[in-house]
């Protein structure tokens, strides 16, 4: 093995993630060498600022650059890529892919974004796409979707796949904190970035969910498929209301196959679920994806879902496995697209309200109230009435399962009664 030629790595990027992968490809090179059966070692390292010194490193300092298309250039084994974005990103990857190399991306946004080119010149190439560091971090998941569960038949994916959101929400749930206090102690914790737009709006989750879709069911989803809604509008009657009904409130990424197996629907959005749920006992910046299968039944993937070590354990993991084909000659499962099923937007998809309302203390107004549900053929499953000052109450209904646009017209046409003073809320209800 010492007399092998070592595979070259080249780096893109060296944040959080880059400089945990760089100190781990550094001081595990002998461990590493023994599983791929090669050595390996950094070709350069692409930063913005190659002059800023880096003594927390083990890495020479000659190795940074900040030519990072030169660094592609070269005669590279694999192409690590931790910067982000869309631009430069697809091209370097592009550029990368063209050139031979295998290239192992953490970018959750350019695949949901553009997947589709970057599979596509993968597969031209002959060369290697990992990115399993893309979606929930150090949990193995998309390994798993894309080979183990190869031959079964994915029905369902429900996860919770943003840790800023979790740990706002779990404050939220077991402090009785606001959603703006929540997101200051996420902040001064570092779960939450000064802009914490793409995890509370449910950017980041949106893109996960994308590439979760594709891979369980073999169809091309982008990020523009994804029905998105952020946690901002949480509140905490919202956590009180659910944990009435025996439920907890988190932000779920769903993606599921219709029932005739033609279509699927993909979403992200704050839900109430059971507490007898896998899910609602997941905490803090935790992550977790349940996978529902024909022939597997139901699975679980948790752990630590972000953070530069155990996202640079998923970015590791992925070098192993195309270093090892490098050195074999083999090459790893490409895009599998065959399905292309129809993705249907959120009006289909099958869910459950929890509608809260603000309205008149008199007599007639539940017969109203749920004649706007009955017109739009949505059964009521349970009602509870709060008295709130001296002509007005809270009423909270939970629906039966109905599409999500009879259900979405239901609350306008709850808006349009004079009875009703204001929605206070609207959450669906997942899990059961």
């Amino acid at each position: 093995m010492v007399a092998a030629r070592p595979l070259t790595v080249a780096l893109l990027g060296c944040g959080v993630v880059g400089s945990e992968v760089a100190r781990l490809l550094v001081t595990h090179a002998d461990e590493l060498a023994a599983r791929i059966g090669r050595p390996m070692e950094l070709a350069g390292i692409a930063v913005r600022r190659p002059g800023r010194i880096r003594h927390d490193l083990p890495v020479d300092p000659s190795l940074f650059t900040d030519d990072a298309e030169s660094l592609v250039d070269r005669d590279v084994d694999i192409v690590v890529e931790v910067i982000g974005g869309i631009e430069p990103a697809r091209s370097l990857i592009l550029g990368a892919l063209a050139s031979g190399a295998s290239v192992v991306t953490a970018n959750k946004a350019l695949l949901a974004e553009d997947g589709a080119t970057l599979f596509t010149a993968a597969e031209k190439h002959g060369s290697d796409l990992y990115y399993e560091a893309a979606v929930a971090g150090a949990i193995p998941l998309l390994r798993p979707l894309r080979e183990s569960l190869a031959g079964d038949r994915v029905r369902r994916v429900l996860g919770i796949v943003n840790g800023t959101t979790n740990f706002i929400l779990t404050r939220m749930t077991e402090t009785g904190a606001g959603f703006s206090e929540a997101l200051e102690e996420a902040q001064a914790l570092g779960y939450a970035e000064a802009d914490p737009t793409a995890d509370v709006e449910g950017f980041d989750a949106a893109a996960k969910a994308a590439i979760l879709a594709a891979l369980a069911f073999h169809t091309r989803v982008t990020v523009s498929d994804v029905h998105r809604e952020g946690i901002t509008s949480v509140t905490g009657a919202d956590v009180a209301s659910a944990r009435q009904m025996g439920c907890v409130v988190k932000a779920l990424a769903i993606a599921e196959l219709s029932a005739d197996g033609a279509s699927v629907g993909v979403r992200t959005h704050p839900a109430m679920i059971p507490i007898t749920h896998p899910l609602a006992s997941v905490r803090e910046a935790f992550n977790a994806v349940f996978v529902e299968c024909e022939a597997a039944g139901e699975l679980m993937f948790y752990g630590r879902g972000a953070g530069g070590a155990p996202t640079a354990s998923a970015v590791l993991g992925d070098v192993v496995a195309v270093a090892r084909h490098k050195v074999s000659g083999g090459r790893g499962p490409g895009e599998s697209a065959y399905a292309d099923l129809r993705v249907r937007p959120v009006g289909e998809a099958e869910t459950r309200y929890h509608v809260s309302l603000d309205v008149a203390d008199r007599s007639g107004v539940l017969a109203q109230v749920a004649t706007a549900f009955a017109e739009q053929e949505v059964s009521i499953e349970t009602v509870r009435q709060e008295k709130r000052g001296t002509d007005d109450a809270v009423l909270v209904i939970v629906t039966h399962r109905a599409r999500d646009a009879a259900l979405a017209a239901t609350v306008e046409a709850l808006r349009d009664l004079a009875v009703v003073r204001s929605v206070l809320s609207v959450m669906r209800v997942e899990g059961q």
